[in-house]
């Protein structure tokens, strides 16, 4: 309590812990993110069939196609629609996965430590040194017939040991800080000593790697179907810019064809990689007093 200068006494209320502050970079980075998701989820419902075959091949747009058709008259708009749909889920899909290998074999064994931390490290530094791209290709090569979720699979098994090591070494650091400590003298069980006291100092980061991992996802299925090896029977934007290519497009200067899928994969990965620039200034705390005094300095300039 405090005591004013009339000698009443006021009762000083706790602090509420506040939400990292809305940066400019954060907002755009939401707002274009959540467009393009809220497309994808909705888009499919709206449209008809894109793989329906039309007499109108390469129509620009307009004449009732708003992106115009491919060179077979399939409606380029349809197809993007269902295209955003397949890249989000292959996201999603390798952002999940990412996060529970890296958060069993990074969290779990540096927690645990022993002969669990030394095996799991030894077994996510084999997978660090594979060469992820050749590793998908010849995977994606051998299987005639891929799935979404199968690619999916694939990019995730590739791409979670860079993260299990980050996580591993922030892990440690937590796990020998004195309220962890304590927290162990106290008789505390070991369950409730990770998932209380130390997964919480985890979530920037655990949050930064699944974002970082969806970008990859999206830009590696991307390369893979443009060199003619994501998902077979199904549309990305990958596979649009693969079938661009295939019928000629740039040649025939159909923009409309390729520039959408393109634009899409430069626009939302612009978005996750403004929303993990936000997010490393949680973590970093050097980062985010740079970014609050530059803040200031905007703002007395205005």
């Amino acid at each position: 309590m405090t005591v004013t200068t009339e000698g009443a006494v006021a009762v000083a209320t706790p602090s509420r812990r506040r939400l990292p502050p809305m940066t400019l970079k954060l907002a755009v980075g939401l707002t274009i993110a959540g467009v393009i998701v809220l497309f994808g989820v909705l888009g499919p419902f709206l449209v008809g069939n894109p793989s329906t075959v039309r007499d109108v091949g390469l129509a620009g747009p307009g004449n009732g196609f708003l992106l115009g058709t491919t060179q077979s008259g399939q409606d380029v708009f349809a197809q993007l629609a269902y295209a955003t749909r397949g890249s989000l889920i292959i996201g999603v899909v390798v952002g999940a996965i990412t996060l529970l290998l890296s958060s069993f074999f990074g969290v779990v064994g540096a927690f645990v430590g022993g002969w669990a931390d030394e095996a799991f490290s030894l077994f996510t530094n084999i997978m660090l040194v594979i060469p992820g791209l050749p590793l998908v290709i010849v995977i994606s090569s051998y299987v005639p017939n891929k799935s979404i979720w199968l690619v999916a699979a694939v990019l995730a098994i590739t791409s979670w040991a860079g993260s299990a090591r980050v996580l591993r070494g922030f892990t440690l650091s937590v796990r020998s800080r004195d309220y962890v400590l304590a927290a162990r003298i106290g008789g505390e069980k070991r369950w409730r000593i990770l998932l209380v006291e130390i997964l919480p100092n985890l979530i920037p980061l655990l949050a930064s790697q699944v974002v970082f991992a969806v970008i990859f996802a999206i830009l590696g299925e991307a390369g893979l179907s443009f060199l003619g090896l994501g998902a077979s029977g199904s549309f990305t934007w990958g596979t649009m810019l693969f079938y661009a290519q295939n019928g000629l497009a740039l040649r025939l200067g159909a923009w409309w064809w390729f520039a959408p899928p393109g634009l899409a994969i430069a626009l939302f990965g612009a978005a996750l990689s403004l929303i993990n620039f936000s997010i490393d200034e949680i973590i970093n705390p050097k980062l985010r007093s740079q970014t609050r005094a530059e803040r200031n300095k905007w703002s007395v300039q205005a």
